[in-house]
């Protein structure tokens, strides 16, 4: 067994092939021939992140399913060893100082699965397929705001607006506040390439928000999700209010920004690939939504909205891919390298979407598995198949070269995406 300190990779000897260079612009561009490279020479990779922080890369299918199970990677950030967090710092910008670290991306069990008990219980089908009229509404209504135009930019016009709405819908945000949520929740969105500071006071406005959201719907309560969070604080679940602000303060980030990201990835992706947007337009003519179904889900396996899963720490020594993890190390399970990989996925950077055999890890593994996997899911087929029902001559409107990708570490989305179409006429009142 490798001494718990040795870094040493068998490609480090002389010779040995050069790897790749991380997280440039070009490679945010496109990141799968650098994460093929690390597959094959590297598939437990360690290296210097841009924050500073040294981490694990993890790449290979069956190591990213091991990682992501794997009870010694805890989730809480105080397990970051001391050394390693000189270094730099790990987690949201401001979400430290605004109290708002007790979510399920950051706790472990026996708190993870209390909290995550009690959220499920607003992602259930049947919670889910009742709120689908809403997301058609929204999607509608939104599309009716640029149909006559023939142009539009789909991630400011339509993938940002359409879940930042919809999850403020779930929980319980007055319309009259959801467009204040929606500039909090942008500059969230920009937090790649805008200055922390301004990201902070975002957090912070969002933080004191919904605590007195909270307080209020103490004496109104309804239907909605931080109503049941505190019914279930009030019925002996133990849920403080620190925790229900945290729980839904993270619903809006980690729910509205993975779906931004798969609909503008999804939509991009089949624009690049006529042929099966072809298909997908014919099968929707058709009546038939088998294929928007399956399509989906290859839209989260071959350009998911989440590029790497949130950061773990090990808890002791862990031998994972023939290295050794040593106490406190972060470890980054890259989603999108797993999801690639030809030893689990026939013609990885084929995008099929009837592709069958597809257990993903688009949205996690194990414990800590998107709890709001079923309502993006929704959002996902309402937007992409209304889209090309509604306007299905829709055409990329700029070279994908000149298409930028925001920065970070975690999500993988666009920063625009600009396309034009025949000017269609609508009736609906375009209202929120």
């Amino acid at each position: 067994m490798p001494d718990e300190t040795d870094e040493t990779d068998a490609t480090d000897e002389p010779g040995a092939p050069t790897p790749p260079e991380l997280f440039t612009w070009e490679f945010a561009a496109d990141p799968y021939p650098a994460y093929a490279w690390l597959r094959e020479h590297r598939p437990v990779h360690r290296t210097e992140l841009p924050s500073g922080v040294d981490a694990w890369l993890v790449t290979r299918y069956a190591d990213a399913r091991q990682a992501l199970a794997e009870p010694r990677l805890s989730k809480n950030p105080l397990h970051h060893s001391e050394s390693a967090h000189a270094k730099g710092r790990v987690g949201i910008p401001g979400e430290r100082k605004a109290d708002l670290m007790t979510h399920l991306l950051n706790i472990d069990p026996p708190d993870h699965t209390r909290l995550r008990r009690l959220v499920a219980k607003a992602f259930t089908p049947r919670r889910v397929a009742e709120f689908a009229p809403r997301v058609q509404e929204l999607t509608d209504r939104l599309i009716d705001g640029f149909a006559e135009r023939g142009e539009a930019d789909l991630i400011h016009e339509f993938a940002f607006p359409l879940p930042i709405y919809a999850i403020c819908d779930m929980l319980g945000v007055p319309a009259e506040d959801q467009d204040d949520f929606r500039d909090w929740a942008g500059m969230m969105l920009r937090h790649g390439g805008a200055p922390r500071g301004g990201v902070a006071r975002s957090v912070k406005k969002m933080r004191n928000y919904l605590a007195e959201l909270i307080h209020r719907k103490r004496a109104d309560l309804g239907d909605d999700l931080i109503s049941g969070l505190i019914r279930a604080s009030d019925h002996g679940e133990h849920l403080t209010e620190g925790e229900a602000a945290a729980m839904a303060f993270i619903l809006l980030f980690a729910g509205f920004e993975t779906t931004v990201n798969l609909i503008g990835n999804g939509t991009y992706a089949l624009l690049r690939n006529p042929g099966q947007r072809t298909r997908l337009h014919k099968a929707l003519e058709e009546g038939d939504t088998t294929l928007l179904a399956t399509g989906v889900e290859e839209l989260l396996r071959y350009d998911g909205p989440v590029e790497i899963a949130t950061w773990r720490f090990a808890t002791e020594p862990i031998d994972l891919g023939g290295r050794r993890i040593a106490t406190g190390d972060p470890v980054l399970v890259v989603l999108a390298a797993a999801d690639r990989d030809p030893e689990r996925f026939a013609d990885p950077d084929l995008l099929d979407l009837s592709r069958r055999d597809n257990q993903h890890l688009g949205y996690g593994h194990g414990i800590h598995y998107c709890v709001g996997a079923p309502l993006a899911r929704l959002e996902a087929r309402t937007a992409i198949g209304t889209l090309l029902r509604r306007l299905p001559d829709l055409r990329l409107a700029a070279e994908p070269t000149d298409l930028r990708w925001r920065g970070g570490l975690i999500m993988r989305g666009l920063r625009t995406l600009p396309v034009e179409f025949t000017p269609v006429r609508t009736e609906t009142v375009s209202t929120m």
